[in-house]
């Protein structure tokens, strides 16, 4: 005998809601992707270490630009570029800027360029004033690599929108638990935070087979240090995930990682290992019952000026007799760029981005090298579960330390900027000064405080 059941009128439209819910966010989704192969074809030198003495010696691993590209109900198209570089600079983005919107009609905030940070990828840009001992057959090779990059930026881009097709778009957060604050070491009594959150957004066609898997963690790709080209750790990363899903492409979007390490480190086998490591984390969420992410795709994108400490001069001028070499270094750069009727830049234009899926999710998109107390204020802010923060977009110039960290000093709070020519650290104004744009930003796409 059959029995009957009985739905409460709050139930059964409760019921009637999630079935809404679920079906509108199935159904309002378009989405293509595309990858190209971008190992450079030459020895070339590669970022990351300034104690590289000369170019790369061969290929490890085979480096990739990844396209994901997402049209919401309304017709609007946004793309997720992800790239196994050390980081896009502002030259080339601006110059992929204007390739991009005059060719596919993309506005500025609908396009993000995220690198994986890897120190084991080419250089991609020349400054005259370089840390790097480059001579003009180094020069005339990265430029090379230049023109094909912003090439493939274009192309990708272009497939990724030519595959569009009907999708769904879910969402959770995994975990994993290899970075490591490495301010921690040789500094035990510093905090010491990480964010080992792993967001994972899954893309599915309509038959419920995979297209793409877009992933992130906040962790350096500094595994491995030698003259061998390759992805590190988010290289392998992507290669497990791609092999557990053949008929997926997995695109790693790096998170604020500044001052996180894979520790232990310099292994090959230890790079391979944390990269399986993120592919079973990524798995584990996508077994796992995913929340559903609805439309439309709020987009909002601006700048903000971030202020540093210039120096005068005169201080310029005594740090040339400074014991530290590198403080010399930065003097003698700074005071060059004064004699040729220069000047020294007072703040940095910073870009950020800031998507929002319908009331499903944030995505943050920061600029340059972030140490990860902004992730957590920023999950804090807007809801831990679904907000995604990522770092190494657009432009990756230098650190951007959280007031703790600029007070705290070391490498991320301001001595990184001795390998270049930025001025100095940025005053202490510089966390609030990001934190309120971000919060603009998020309310211009129609976001609030505590969301979740």
């Amino acid at each position: 005998m059959r029995r009957k059941i009985f739905l409460r009128p709050c139930r059964f439209l409760t019921f009637i809601f999630v079935l809404v819910t679920t079906s509108t966010a199935a159904e309002s989704w378009k989405a293509g992707v595309a990858r190209v192969d971008i190992t450079p074809k030459e020895s070339i030198w590669l970022a990351g270490y300034a104690s590289r003495k000369k170019p790369s010696e061969g290929v490890r691993q085979r480096l990739h630009l990844k396209a994901l590209a997402l049209e919401d109900s309304a017709g609007v198209v946004s793309v997720l570029v992800t790239a196994d570089l050390g980081g896009f600079r502002a030259d080339v983005t601006k110059q992929i800027v204007r390739r991009v919107t005059a060719t596919h009609g993309l506005a500025r905030e609908r396009f993000v360029l995220n690198a994986s940070h890897t120190h084991s990828g080419p250089i991609t840009t020349v400054n005259r004033y370089s840390t790097y001992p480059l001579n003009d057959q180094h020069k005339e090779a990265i430029l090379r690599y230049q023109a094909q990059l912003i090439d493939n930026v274009v192309k990708v881009i272009g497939e990724a929108i030519g595959n569009r097709e009907a999708a769904t778009l879910s969402y959770r957060l995994g975990l994993a638990g290899f970075a490591v604050n490495r301010r921690r070491v040789g500094h035990p009594e510093y905090p010491g935070p990480t964010d080992h959150d792993v967001p994972v957004l899954a893309v599915k066609k309509t038959d419920g087979s995979l297209l793409a898997i877009a992933f992130g963690y906040a962790c350096h790709a500094t595994v491995l240090s030698d003259y061998q080209i390759n992805g590190d750790w988010p290289g392998y990363a992507q290669e497990a995930i791609e092999k557990r899903h053949p008929e997926a492409v997995a695109l790693f979007v790096n998170g604020c990682s500044a001052d996180q390490n894979p520790l232990p480190r310099r292994k090959v086998e230890l790079a391979q290992r944390y990269g399986d490591t993120m592919a079973i984390a990524v798995d584990d969420v996508l077994k796992r019952a995913m929340r559903p992410i609805g439309g439309p795709l709020r987009a909002a994108f601006d700048e903000v000026a971030l202020p540093f400490r210039v120096p005068t001069e005169e201080e310029l001028k005594g740090r040339l007799n400074d014991k530290n070499r590198r403080v010399r270094e930065h003097a003698e750069r700074l005071l060059k760029i004064l004699a040729a009727g220069g000047d020294l830049m007072r703040a940095y234009p910073y870009p950020i981005h800031v998507w929002r899926f319908g009331e499903d999710l944030t995505f943050i998109g920061l600029a340059g090298e972030v140490v990860v107390d902004y992730s957590i204020r920023f999950k804090r802010a807007y809801g831990a579960r679904n907000t995604w923060v990522s770092a190494y977009n657009d432009d990756v110039f230098s650190y951007v330390p959280s007031l703790r960290v600029l007070k705290e000093g070391g490498y991320e709070g301001g001595g990184a900027m001795l390998f270049g020519t930025l001025p100095g650290p940025f005053r202490a104004a510089v966390e609030e000064t990001l934190v309120e744009k971000v919060d603009e930003l998020v309310r211009r796409a129609g976001g609030s405080p505590d969301q979740e």
